[in-house]
């Protein structure tokens, strides 16, 4: 009975891996897709990411949800403000003589409350009529303004006071602790400035994106670029419309890593060493390094003739990351906007796994007396 027991394990050494074949498992094994790659009628391109093919590969076309959004550099701007029509003017008048058109004995000074800057640039003054004070500073418009009322009364003094209208503010729609609507203090008004006034971005958006809405143009750029970069903090105009959003990048893993699911993009640029540090990294025993595929699908018009780019739309990278190479290599990879990032399984795992199955059919018989 035990010798015909003991031949029948044996003989299940032999025959249990050629009935199971491959076991089931999360993740493929690299040398299959490299198989796959070879046969002439696969419908994707291989290509093996090292220091050679990296400048080839920047070359191609983009892929994913990427905006190539042109952003404004920055430039000096006044430190005063210049009136807009729309804005509203307050103007105090003294004079103090006895005969004054505009006062009178009891009351000295005379005050006109908002007058608006008309379409045109003019406002009108009692006595002196239209006069046109668009794009002047207020310390221009009021010597103007001075000068025109001395023609009517010599006595007279102003004093000038702005209120900034629609053309002279700007809308902060969303991602700030206070959006709304602000006036611009000077020409010399900043984006970082008023996402500072609107008491700054919320802790919440991951890798936060500015977009400068001005006309019928959009402009892009993240704020991490700004902070980096201060002479990219451009000034505002009036109208201007800032929105602060969320990076809606993404990519995915799947297969050996620490953690399969959509991961967003947390800085502008991922590499590849990035993509597996935010997945979780490879799982321990299970995980091939020498077999880290990166799949992309570019459009139609980057294999056309004349375009550098793929042989196929459908693209495998693969990358060795127990080599020195593949491990730098892994670091300048770019990771685009929907790729998927998987970590295949060692082949191994499918020789361990047919042998745990053997220990514990073996543990068994023991435990049970027989063997």
């Amino acid at each position: 009975m035990r010798l015909s027991i003991l031949l029948f394990a044996a003989a299940s050494l032999f025959l249990l891996p050629a009935a199971c074949g491959r076991l089931p498992s999360g993740a493929p094994v690299s040398e299959d897709i490299v198989r796959q790659s070879a046969d002439q009628d696969a419908n994707f391109a291989l290509y093996s990411v090292n220091r050679a093919f990296l400048p080839t590969v920047a070359q191609w076309p983009a892929t994913g949800k990427q905006e190539r959004l042109n952003w404004i550099g920055a430039s000096n701007g006044a430190k005063s403000q210049i009136i807009q029509p729309g804005d509203k003017l307050t103007l105090r008048i003294w004079d103090s003589s006895d005969n004054s058109l505009l006062t009178s004995v009891e009351q000295k000074m005379v005050q006109l409350q908002d007058v608006r800057v008309a379409a045109n640039g003019t406002i009108f003054m009692p006595y002196v009529g239209n006069v046109n004070v668009l794009g002047l500073t207020p310390d221009l418009a009021r010597e103007k303004l001075q000068d025109e009322l001395e023609t009517i009364v010599p006595s007279a003094q102003l004093q000038l006071d702005m209120a900034e209208g629609r053309n002279n503010s700007v809308d902060l729609v969303s991602g700030v602790a206070n959006p709304g609507t602000y006036p611009m203090p000077n020409r010399n008004f900043s984006v970082m400035g008023l996402i500072s006034m609107g008491g700054g971005i919320g802790p919440h958006l991951n890798n936060p994106q500015i977009r400068l809405v001005r006309g019928r143009n959009i402009y892009g750029t993240s704020v991490d670029n700004l902070l980096n970069h201060p002479q990219l903090d451009t000034l505002l105009r009036g109208g201007d419309r800032v929105f602060v959003e969320e990076d809606e990048r993404y990519f995915l893993s799947f297969g050996a890593t620490g953690k399969e699911d959509l991961h967003i993009f947390s800085k502008d640029e991922l590499s590849a060493m990035d993509a597996m540090s935010i997945s979780g990294g490879f799982q321990d025993g299970r995980a091939d390094p020498q077999g880290l595929l990166v799949l992309r699908e570019y459009d139609p018009e980057a294999v056309a003739p004349g375009v550098r780019g793929p042989r196929q739309t459908r693209v495998v990278f693969s990358l060795d990351l127990a080599s020195a190479d593949g491990l730098f290599s892994a670091r300048q990879f770019q990771i685009n906007p929907g790729d998927l990032v998987i970590a295949t399984e060692s082949p191994i795992n499918d020789a361990l796994t047919v042998s745990n199955i053997i220990g514990n059919f073996f543990g068994v018989f023991s435990r049970a007396g027989i063997l």
